[in-house]
């Protein structure tokens, strides 16, 4: 029977509007200015000029065609531009596909053809590898090159030859400052384009719509615990799940970017006691970068800064370095599909007065849901049933809700796969905890399988990252005749510091049961990802083939 409340009550202009973060940037130009926007060098750009540049943009791609659907790709660093593109992409009802800034031709020559690329923005800096994309690359998108004229020489690589038709400012300039930029026709719409890892073939495209966005927005703004006029420094790169959305985020609160095109100990203390930053992002690896630097990197400074981390929970001790250097960790989980973080361990503080044992076991969980996420779950994939919430069950972590993508483009098969029974199958295994709380304990590719026994290769490296001397590690299978796959350990140590095979097995049989224990230390350089994870799969192979 229909509701009294079905009839006469309809969506119409005055009461429905598609949830979208272009209107957080409309209402900080509007409402703060005169408040800094963004600092870049010398440069500090108000919101009221950053309204300006992005409509500009949006007028300039316009003039180019550039309309609803349209990928326009960028290879930018943590940039004004970056910025700009965040907000003037899908000002037009354009989709923004930002290229890891790490990635070999063939890579970008496969993305720009898969997302069928109108416009590419490339910083000089990478105009190298660009090059050689576009040569390989069956779609021939208008070129632009960004010249970062404020630092001309701060850079990890030398700045290439120009390979546009276009410069970027020029293209800028020839924008209308007051373009009458465009609302989503539906809150549905393709707003960014992401690119998995492809660690195991091609990469997939994830696509986030207007309303994820939005909500991430929001969310994080809460969750990040950000008050009014938030100071953000980009150590994360913008490329990577747009930022965690963060691009969109600080507009919500007329926040302050503060970029950085390359991360440094120096330039980030600089950065943090300069500008009085109250946020940041970042891998461990940026953790270790600022506990470990050099006095003479280091500055003091008055304010806590918020560090949100969002790999493996980071030990004790770097949590306690941390917090004496200034920093209060807050840490997340989430993948590509989920817009970044979607999992965040909410401290309950009577938990600062358990033992120390406890205290870490409570930090080592991923936590609950997101405020914008509607269902997170651990499962059996095959049944789609809970798990018990015992601690101890293994299970696939899933996500349900509004921060999950639409997709992955011209995809459907993979698409279908990852939402197979109403759910985003996530490929981590994890443990759901009596109290609601989720602790990963694998990828599914990750878990070793040793004489039919299950090692978690997390908790190998938890107890690795607990000898002094360890910097970083991973823990793979390798191939072993009687026991199928057993764990080895590539070991990373501390600047400084030195310890042999035989100290750190020491270390770890006094943590785990014998079967856990790896049967190898390898000392080596662990290799990362650009965003700071550790590659896995380059360690599986290193141990197919020692």
């Amino acid at each position: 029977m229909p509701s009294i409340y079905d009839g006469g009550l309809d969506r119409n202009p005055a009461n429905y509007q598609p949830l979208t973060p272009l209107t957080y940037l409309e209402r900080a130009a509007a409402t703060y200015p005169d408040q800094v926007a963004i600092i870049h060098g010398s440069s500090h750009v108000t919101y009221r000029d950053f309204w300006r540049r992005s409509r500009q943009l949006a007028s300039a791609l316009a003039a180019e065609g550039i309309g609803k659907g349209d990928t326009v790709t960028v290879m930018l660093s943590n940039t004004p531009p970056m910025l700009e593109a965040h907000f003037g992409v899908p000002m037009v009802k354009a989709v923004l596909h930002s290229l890891n800034t790490r990635l070999d031709a063939a890579i970008i020559a496969f993305q720009i053809d898969h997302a069928e690329s109108k416009i590419v923005i490339v910083d000089r800096e990478f105009a190298g590898v660009m090059k050689q994309a576009l040569a390989i690359a069956k779609h021939k998108p208008l070129v632009i090159d960004y010249d970062d004229l404020e630092y001309p020489d701060d850079a990890p690589y030398p700045k290439s030859e120009r390979i546009g038709t276009l410069d970027y400012e020029d293209f800028i300039a020839a924008g209308d400052p007051d373009f009458a930029w465009s609302m989503p026709d539906d809150e549905w719409d393709a707003i960014a384009l992401n690119y998995t890892s492809g660690t195991t073939g091609n990469p997939k495209g994830v696509v986030y719509h207007h309303r994820g966005a939005a909500l991430m927005a929001y969310t994080n703004t809460m969750h990040a615990g950000m008050g009014k006029f938030p100071v953000y420094l980009w150590t994360l790169p913008m490329f990577h799940c747009n930022g965690w959305c963060f691009p969109w985020t600080l507009a919500v609160q007329a926040g302050t970017h503060v970029c950085l095109r390359w991360v440094r100990s120096k330039a980030m203390y600089d950065a943090i006691a300069d500008h009085v930053v109250t946020h940041l992002c970042g891998a461990p690896v940026v953790m270790s970068l600022l506990i470990n630097a050099k006095d003479d990197e280091k500055r003091e400074f008055p304010q806590t800064v918020t560090f949100n981390t969002a790999a493996a929970p980071p030990p004790e001790a770097v949590l306690a370095g941390m917090a004496e250097a200034g920093f209060a960790v807050t840490h997340l989980y989430g993948l590509t599909e989920t817009y970044g973080p979607a999992v965040v361990n909410e401290w309950h503080s009577e938990w600062d007065a358990l033992p120390a044992a406890e205290r870490t076991a409570k930090k080592a969980r991923q936590g609950v849901r997101y405020a914008a996420l509607e269902g997170l779950a651990v499962m059996d994939p095959e049944t789609m049933q809970r798990t018990p919430a015992d601690g101890t069950t293994i299970g696939e972590v899933m996500f349900r809700g509004n921060i999950v993508m639409k997709g992955y483009l011209k995809n459907k098969p993979a698409s279908d796969e990852a939402f197979a029974g109403g759910w985003f199958h996530s490929g981590d295994l994890g443990v759901m905890h009596p109290d609601g709380y989720i602790q990963l304990k694998d990828r599914s590719k990750d878990i070793i399988i040793s004489g039919g026994e299950n090692i978690s290769s997390i908790e190998v490296e938890d107890a690795l990252y607990k000898h002094p001397a360890v910097a970083s590690c991973g823990v793979v299978a390798r191939p072993d005749e009687k026991w199928g796959e057993t764990p080895v350990a590539y070991v990373e140590l501390k600047p400084g510091r030195s310890a042999t095979e035989e100290e750190i097995l020491e270390h770890c049989r006094a943590l785990l049961a014998r079967f856990k224990v790896p049967k190898a230390i390898i000392f080596a350089e662990i290799p990362k990802t650009s965003t700071g994870k550790i590659q896995k799969f380059r360690l599986r192979e290193m141990a197919k083939n020692p």
